[in-house]
């Protein structure tokens, strides 16, 4: 198993609520998100790349032979390095426009993004990727990222746009449809899938993949890589440009280094939390 990189924080003023796992999974909608786990069980397997999953099981019954090539097999199908998944959420912007395009960011966020970037840059971490929303307030947050980090180049993914994951537990107060769980909860799964899941056999080193984008969906995330309840997600507080960094070991297990890290803002006014 690869190195975990130990990070030096100044400030990680962000805490985990309590979860009550047992009411969370009791409510839970299996049609909204079917593979979700029991809520005392890990599942090894959870994103269906367990080495001893991805390989021809032997014949049964089998000889010693047989047996030894299915475990060279599964050993040469085990990855060696993690996967780290820095999650940003955008800068506070203007909640006022009708259009996405008028929903931009304030001088307020666009220094929260600024300062973002300085302090990822300040890690000085091998960056592998840099992804955002394709919504303006996420795009905005990424480009002023990507100015002190400007070897990467940013990848807009529909998939990442704000929406409601699940009908969260306790209830709130507010309405929304069921047809816009239905929907957005399919996509926001969708990008979990696509972007948390174990290193290749072939991946040498550690990787680590930036990706801008919403509270919901990072808060989603969060519950399902922890394999939490995933209605417990507005449970979960981020400020603006918090840092979010979920780290993917090589045997498959996940590891919350920091959630809602905003540390890197000099002052509490800087700090928010809406918009």
């Amino acid at each position: 198993m690869a190195k975990r990189f130990v990070f030096v924080l100044r400030s990680f003023t962000s805490l985990f609520k309590t979860v009550n796992a047992s009411n969370c999974n009791q409510h839970f909608n299996e049609s909204t998100n079917p593979t979700s786990p029991g809520t005392s069980d890990w599942d090894p397997n959870w994103d269906r790349r367990e080495p001893a999953y991805t390989v021809p099981p032997p014949p049964a019954p089998a000889t010693d032979a047989q047996l030894v090539d299915y475990d060279r097999a599964v050993q040469k199908a085990t990855p060696t390095a993690s996967r780290h998944v820095i999650l940003v959420r955008h800068g506070q912007y203007f909640d006022s426009g009708q259009a996405d395009r008028e929903r931009f960011l304030t001088s307020l966020g666009r220094e929260q993004a600024d300062l973002t970037g300085r302090r990822l840059a300040s890690l000085e971490l091998p960056y592998t990727s840099l992804t955002s929303s394709t919504m303006t307030r996420a795009l905005e947050t990424a480009k002023h990222i990507n100015k002190h980090l400007p070897d990467l180049v940013n990848i807009p993914d529909p998939a990442l746009v704000e929406g409601a994951p699940v009908p969260p537990y306790p209830p709130t107060g507010s309405y929304r449809p069921e047809h816009q769980f239905f929907v957005d909860g399919a996509r926001i799964e969708s990008a979990f899938r696509k972007y948390f899941y174990r290193a290749a056999p072939d991946q040498q080193d550690d990787s680590f993949d930036i990706i801008v984008c919403h509270a919901n969906v990072i808060r989603y995330f969060i519950c399902r890589a922890l394999q939490f309840p995933p209605e417990a997600w507005l449970r979960l507080g981020l400020a603006n440009c918090s840092v979010t960094l979920l780290s993917i070991e090589a045997n498959g297990r996940v590891v919350c280094e920091m959630m809602g890290d905003h540390g890197h803002m000099p002052s509490i006014e800087q700090i928010t939390f809406t918009n």
